[in-house]
């Protein structure tokens, strides 16, 4: 499946005018693609990276360890996700109230910040080219975006980081919310709660969900919940990023060999899946605050990875959300029609 392909897809679905929900998703879409999260503006997921500071900071210090612990971390859990969702539903109904179509530009611009599309490629393409300057620039860039120790890292392995941040975020950031987005579309409580639910659990899971101290029972919840929200959407990336390669069997095999070897029931899964349609091998050596983490082998190191690469993986990132909008749109685009064709018969 080629990008030709997918820009066509796209382009048949929206040749006649979409529901209003489709609109909302093409329209949050482009603007995710030419506007992205401008650097400084405030963030629903800032919001929510506040909240759970806060909520944290008064647990560790007055909850022991234990199911006190775990509790709160519960309760944080339920109270951000609905929350989140309760704001973006709250936000658009009050939008339409105020100005007839203001609900429809506010579900526009909390939706496009869910999509991570563009913030994913300006972060890498801006290592990349600090990179071409300096090793050591290139290792300051990289360590604003990643967890790892990066002040020792070569060339290779700037690269390899760099891969897997797409491979990982790609659904974290990109098709998981858009999957979210594309159900709650269908429903009579909109695509945006859904997706701010659930960029709410991801955010939770990138700040409590460790298996350390003094997160262990705190976290506990918000990185099963993660998990389990995330799976679906993660294996239909593999299988779209299969077909989208032409190498659709040999992707989920590798995915399916490797993946498993990963403690996290989903980055594993697609950090093999790229590295599958690459041709490359993930995985590793990393350093965490000092302390070596042996990360498990994934795919097979047929090639090496270059820049070339790692354009190439975020390519499929998009290629990936631009078919997941294409088939939104054209059921949407079904979806109405089906409706009005059931309207005309019952009115005869």
């Amino acid at each position: 499946m080629s990008l030709k392909f997918v820009i066509s897809a796209l382009l048949s679905a929206i040749s006649t005018p979409p529901s209003a929900t489709g609109t909302i998703l093409l329209l949050a879409a482009i603007e995710d693609y030419f506007v992205g999260d401008p650097w400084g503006w405030l963030h629903p997921v800032r919001v929510m990276g506040w909240i759970v500071r806060q909520y944290t900071a008064v647990t560790l210090q007055f909850l022991p360890s234990g199911w006190q612990r775990r509790g709160a971390g519960i309760l944080l859990g339920i109270l951000l996700i609905v929350g989140s969702g309760w704001f973006g539903w709250l936000a658009v109904w009050l939008g339409d109230l105020i100005v007839p179509r203001l609900g429809s530009l506010v579900a526009v611009v909390l939706l496009a910040s869910c999509f991570a599309g563009k913030s994913l490629r300006v972060a890498v393409l801006d290592v990349l080219d600090a990179l071409n300057h300096d090793l050591d620039r290139g290792r300051s860039r990289l360590s604003l975006y990643v967890g790892r120790d990066t002040a020792k890292l070569s060339k290779s392995e700037i690269f390899r980081a760099l891969l897997e941040t797409v491979a990982e975020n790609t659904v974290d950031g990109v098709t998981a919310p858009l999957f979210y987005a594309i159900v709650g579309s269908f429903t009579p409580i909109g695509a945006v709660p859904f997706a701010l639910g659930y960029k709410a659990a991801s955010t939770l899971d990138s700040m409590v969900g460790y298996l350390r101290e003094p997160y262990t029972d705190l976290g506990w919840f918000s990185a099963q919940l993660e998990d389990r929200l995330t799976w679906l959407p993660c294996r239909l990336t593999v299988l779209s990023l299969g077909c989208l390669s032409g190498s659709l069997f040999r992707t989920w095999a590798i995915a399916r060999r490797d993946g498993v070897k990963d403690p996290s029931p989903n980055s594993g899964w697609s950090e093999a899946a790229y590295a599958a349609i690459l041709g490359v091998q993930l995985g590793g050596k990393n350093i965490y605050q000092g302390v070596i983490k042996q990360k498990p082998l994934l795919g097979e190191p047929l090639e090496s990875i270059s820049v070339a690469k790692i354009e190439l993986a975020l390519n499929f990132t998009r290629w990936c959300f631009l078919t997941w909008l294409a088939i939104a749109l054209a059921l949407h685009w079904c979806f109405d029609n089906s409706l009005l064709v059931t309207s005309l018969l019952s009115s005869n």
